[in-house]
């Protein structure tokens, strides 16, 4: 019998949590999710899974000073790049792992927060990671930092927005490795009210944003349906291609 699909998911801040919504989908996909809060236990072995998933949080990529823990996932991607594994980023995911291959982050236009509509590229409707999902899609967002462009030649932009050039990439020859900026494992209105609560500091802080930010879970529950039906769409097309890579 098949051992079920493991993801060794890196957490960076206690409240920036998986969010119910990846939980959901990993139960009804069998995939055993392993926890590791980077910032304050030990990395298990990653040879034990499958697939790493890295989460956002509050770090910027090169906050190594303020955030100890940033060099030592920064080495543990390092050697999951070099053996060629599947790995999928959210927000600062996405950035690290851009980061480790080579691309340049840094502050975004603005800061993008709330719902907005991602567009797929050519290469992003060819993606395995988005088969059966349309475009424009619904894209939650949390971030002040982005992707820069022009990306390096083995990098493939899959997604853009208003706000974000780069809301999601690849690697040429490689497409189980995915960065994507939004943050919609964490969409479902009470994981939304949780942030908010939680990053009030920083929410506080913004001034150059399109939308009012005190109405967000309500905005959540609007966009949850559709947002819902995408993610799963995505994440069992990722375990696709964890299958296909596993072999």
């Amino acid at each position: 019998m098949d051992m079920p699909i493991s993801f060794l998911v890196v957490q960076h801040a206690d409240w920036e949590t998986p969010g119910k919504l990846l939980v959901q989908t990993a139960q009804q996909a069998d995939i055993r999710l392993e926890i590791t809060h980077i910032y304050r236990q030990a990395i298990p072995d990653p040879m034990a899974f499958d697939a790493l998933l890295l989460l956002g949080g509050p770090p910027n990529v090169h906050e190594e000073k303020q955030f100890p823990f940033l060099k030592e996932e920064k080495q543990l991607l390092k050697a999951w790049l070099a053996m060629d594994r599947p790995c999928l980023g959210f927000c600062l995911g996405h950035q690290l792992l851009a980061d480790s291959l080579g691309a340049v982050v840094g502050a975004n236009s603005r800061p993008s927060v709330g719902f907005t509509r991602g567009h797929l590229t050519h290469a992003g409707k060819e993606h395995p990671i988005f088969k059966g999902v349309s475009s424009p899609l619904s894209l939650f967002k949390w971030h002040g930092q982005a992707v820069q462009t022009p990306l390096p030649r083995d990098l493939v932009m899959l997604a853009t927005s208003d706000q974000c050039v780069v809301e999601a990439f690849s690697v040429v020859d490689r497409p189980h490795i995915i960065g994507l900026q939004c943050d919609n494992h964490a969409a479902h209105p009470d994981d939304v009210r949780s942030w908010l609560s939680h990053d009030e500091k920083w929410i506080n802080s913004l001034t150059d944003t399109e939308q009012s930010l005190s109405d967000l879970p309500q905005q959540a529950k609007f966009h949850y349906e559709a947002i819902q039906t995408d993610f799963i769409r995505i994440m069992n097309n990722f375990v696709g291609l964890v299958e296909n890579h596993r072999g």
